[in-house]
């Protein structure tokens, strides 16, 4: 076994730390997700959301690349106030889920596909139910 002496094995170590990057790959992510008009539940490969007057579903799971970046594909379904009607269509709609996350905090934002409108932008904390008012 050879050992590096002094000064150059605090180089090469300094050299190693300096390339090391934390990375949020193969985080667990489940559980709630919550702020303010939005709350997330991640349960392994699928999710749900609920929102102001809307809920939502992810059927992939949520793999966050090495700059804690992800994105999938799901459903948004807006809701309205008063009684839901037996022969009625839900306002369903494709969506995109894209964002970020360091395993503490998540910025997710919502888009429907089929329309290219942006639900919006969230940011979610980890361990904290969500502030959503359902329509009356």
């Amino acid at each position: 076994m050879h050992r590096l002496a002094g000064p150059l094995s605090a180089i090469l170590l300094a050299g190693t730390l300096i390339g090391c990057k934390a990375t949020v790959t193969g985080i667990d992510l489940s559980g709630t997700w919550g702020g303010p008009h939005i709350e997330l539940r991640l349960l392994g490969d699928s999710a749900t959301l609920e929102y102001d007057c809307a809920h939502g579903k992810i059927e992939e799971p949520l793999r966050p690349d090495s700059r804690g970046r992800f994105q999938a594909t799901g459903v948004h379904v807006r809701e309205h106030g008063g009684p839901i009607h037996e022969d009625e269509t839900p306002d369903e709609h494709p969506a995109s889920y894209t964002g970020r996350t360091d395993g503490r905090e998540m910025t997710l934002t919502v888009t429907l596909t089929d329309t290219g409108e942006r639900v919006g932008t969230f940011l979610l904390v980890r361990g904290r139910a969500g502030i959503v008012f359902k329509c009356l």
